[in-house]
């Protein structure tokens, strides 16, 4: 389906008051075409329906004329600058996003998370960042742990087969 044809029928769902069916289907559209700004704006006005200021800040985070209201609850929601990240839902390099203001932002958001984590951090592997940074060591250190046993428990059988078969190979040759 086009994005033409997807708006359209947003807009028939708002008309008829399905409002959650149109929220549903600009969160799709937002997957599909993070850069088109006029797709974040459209979610935005749905979550202004439902009296959601911090999700209306979040999808016009992008906007030189977006709410300094809603911009507030969605940083005060999303403190951290890697979360935020995570939010905007953008993918690709901050070169690629429509206008000088949402490139700007992008590119200071992703900065103020390279200060905070200490390395660099990149559009393309947010996802994998934050789930870095929210994996506790211990947790870590305990799959590694018992991805290990596994494997030596798997190996300890494949030998015990080979010794088996080796044993019924030969009590049936001689």
């Amino acid at each position: 389906m086009t994005l033409e044809t997807t708006l359209a029928r947003v807009d028939a769902d708002l008309h008829a008051g399905r409002i959650p069916v149109a929220r549903q289907r600009l969160r799709g559209l937002v997957a599909s075409y993070p850069a088109d700004l006029t797709v974040r704006q459209r979610l935005a006005e749905i979550y202004r329906l439902y009296g959601e200021p911090a999700e209306a800040g979040r999808w016009t985070y992008l906007d030189p004329d977006r709410d300094p209201a809603e911009t507030a609850a969605f940083e005060a929601r999303h403190p951290d600058p890697l979360d935020r990240m995570v939010a905007l839902a953008w993918r690709g390099p901050e070169q690629s996003a429509p206008t000088e203001s949402a490139r700007a932002r992008l590119a200071e958001l992703r900065e103020a998370a390279t200060a905070q984590a200490g390395h660099p951090i990149r559009w393309d592997r947010v996802a994998h960042h934050a789930r870095d940074r929210d994996r506790p060591t211990e947790s870590a250190d305990a799959d590694d742990s018992l991805f290990c046993v596994g494997l030596a428990a798997a190996a300890l059988a494949v030998l015990g087969f080979a010794a088996l078969g080796i044993v019924t190979f030969v009590r049936w040759w001689l």
